[in-house]
This record gives C-alpha cells, sequence and structure tokens, in this order.
C-alpha cells in the first residue's frame, strides 16, 4: 500500500467522502526520514522532474553558527536534549528542524530540515 498525499476519505464531521479518483503517481507521498545520531549514513531520492533529494539518515556531526565569533564549526553531538516535534524523539536521538541538541561547545538548535537536506545546521543556544 503506498502513501498518497490527497484530500482525507472522511470529512471532518465523520461523514465519508466520495473518491473522484485512484491514486496517482504525482500524489505519492513518502515515509518520514527519523535522522538519528550515528555514523553518518545518506540516501539519495528520485524526486518529481527527475531531480535528486540527498536524505540524511543518521549523522554525528553538526555544522554550528557561533554568533559570538561570527564564524561556523563542525562539531560532534553527543545527544537530543530535548524536540518539540515530539517529546518520544528525545528517547530515540531523533533530530528534526527545532530540536535541541547537546554537543560539545554547548547546546545547539537545529535550524533546517535535515531529513530533506543531507546536513545538520544548527545556532549556538545561549
Amino acid at each position: 500500500m503506498s502513501i498518497v498525499q490527497n484530500r482525507s476519505r472522511r470529512k471532518p464531521s465523520g461523514g465519508r467522502n466520495r473518491a473522484s479518483f485512484t491514486k496517482r503517481v504525482h500524489a505519492l507521498g513518502r515515509l518520514p526520514t527519523h535522522t538519528t545520531v550515528g555514523q553518518k549514513r545518506e540516501s539519495i531520492i528520485r524526486t518529481r522532474g527527475g531531480d535528486i533529494k540527498i536524505v540524511l539518515l543518521s549523522s554525528e556531526e553538526v555544522n554550528v553558527y557561533d554568533s559570538k565569533e561570527k564564524k561556523y564549526k563542525m562539531v560532534k553531538i553527543k545527544n537530543v536534549v530535548d524536540n518539540p516535534a515530539n517529546r518520544n524523539f528525545v528517547r530515540r536521538n531523533i533530530i528534526t528542524k527545532g530540536t535541541i541538541i547537546d554537543t560539545e561547545i554547548g547546546k545547539v538548535r537545529v535550524t533546517n530540515r535535515p531529513g530533506q537536506e543531507g546536513a545538520i545546521n544548527g545556532v549556538l543556544v545561549q
């Protein structure tokens, strides 16, 4: 069974929406990429129009911007401290946008979407 990004089969009232068409390739979705802490692993996915998307499956480094020094540094990740997307992601060390991770130089907030962009970027949290 495929994941499709169509209108829901149920109305807000609970009634049924009649299907006006069947599943199409342009409406295909994908399972979420749960980027974890670990040895770097990437995957390449073909997207619509023949483009490619680099999906980050796991990483042990983060590209951190230090606003005081106005420089970027590659720093090792220790673990996930907080994740506003889902509190269970903290236990599983899953990194999404907005996640606060503990690194060698302090706590860092992730500013990009690692499951969509192939890298982890962040800003130091004071």
